[in-house]
């Protein structure tokens, strides 16, 4: 037997050896819970409490705070409290306020302004053009993007609260029928969906819970939307709270009327169809439908030779 074929007969021997010890080794009860005792046994550090954190605690938040701080001392109080409620409309994504947002502006600009730089300077790039560049990529990151990105929160929040809406008022009047007081038929919408309207309707009624007049509760939510429909809503219901009117009722005609305008809005969309596929179609579809109807014939006058001679 050659030295090769032993070597290689003895390490396939030790391999499956190993591989049975591994197997048959104990293993350790629970090693989350060991863990959990090592720890639960000694006091922590401020090193080791903090090295728990994640990254984005430990590093970036920090970061971010710092750079709010400064744009808050130069930023106008009125721009401030424009971004508090453009976030407000929002429905606070992320649980933003209106200095982590300002920290995220700040950032996104820099960065945005340091690639360009970077990239400019690799390629060689005259210097003012390179400075021209990196201010432009400073307020794109700082002023268009963010800007743009918050819109599209606002008008996602806000189609999702439509069409919610009709849905969430059938099961408001349906609750209201049958014997229960408005606060709990809202309580029972904010438990049947996990959407912005049930959101919004479990913050009314912690706010009524703490004291607060259903009537505010009621105009700082349609406040926080901006829905037309939400503000009718809302008016409808102060209305037959302050007059006595029967909430039953007046649910119920909300109810059809929500869903009248949903079929309405449905049947706009249905007829902005055609105008808005006009476009793809030109640009995308004919072009290709050209090329392949009049291809082969194009192909077939260039080979007979008929443009040569024309």
């Amino acid at each position: 037997m050659s030295p090769v074929v032993l070597i290689v007969a003895m390490a396939i021997l030790g391999s499956v050896v190993l591989l049975f010890v591994g197997v048959a080794a104990p293993r350790s009860s629970d090693q989350v819970m060991d863990r959990l005792t090592e720890y639960g046994g000694r006091t922590l550090t401020l090193e080791e409490i903090e090295l728990s954190q994640p990254f984005s605690q430990r590093i970036i938040k920090p970061v971010l705070e710092g750079i709010a701080q400064l744009l808050g001392r130069l930023t106008p109080q009125r721009n401030i409290e424009e971004t508090r409620r453009k976030l407000e409309l929002a429905g606070k994504p992320y649980g933003w306020g209106s200095t982590e947002f300002l920290g995220i502006r700040g950032l996104a600009g820099i960065l945005l302004a340091t690639l360009t730089f970077l990239l400019l300077t690799l390629t060689g790039q005259y210097l003012p053009k390179r400075f021209l560049a990196t201010a432009v990529a400073g307020g794109l990151g700082f002023y268009v993007l963010p800007t743009l990105w918050l819109s599209g929160q606002i008008r996602r929040r806000q189609t999702e609260i439509l069409k919610a809406l009709p849905d969430a008022l059938d099961l408001l009047t349906i609750s209201v029928e049958a014997g229960l007081g408005f606060d709990a038929a809202l309580s029972k919408v904010a438990e049947k969906w996990e959407n912005e309207l049930s959101l919004a309707f479990t913050r009314v009624i912690q706010e009524i819970q703490m004291g607060k007049l259903r009537r505010e509760a009621l105009r700082d939510m349609a406040d926080r939307m901006d829905v037309s429909d939400v503000s009718s809503f809302v008016a409808a219901i102060i209305q037959a709270d302050q007059l006595g009117v029967s909430i039953a009722k007046v649910l119920r005609i909300q109810s059809e009327q929500m869903r009248i305008r949903r079929r309405q809005r449905a049947e706009e969309k249905a007829h902005q169809a055609p105008v808005k596929m006009l476009f793809p179609m030109v640009f995308l579809i004919f072009p290709a439908l050209l090329v392949i109807l009049l291809g082969p014939a194009i192909l077939v006058v260039m080979s007979s030779g008929v443009l040569g001679v024309i």
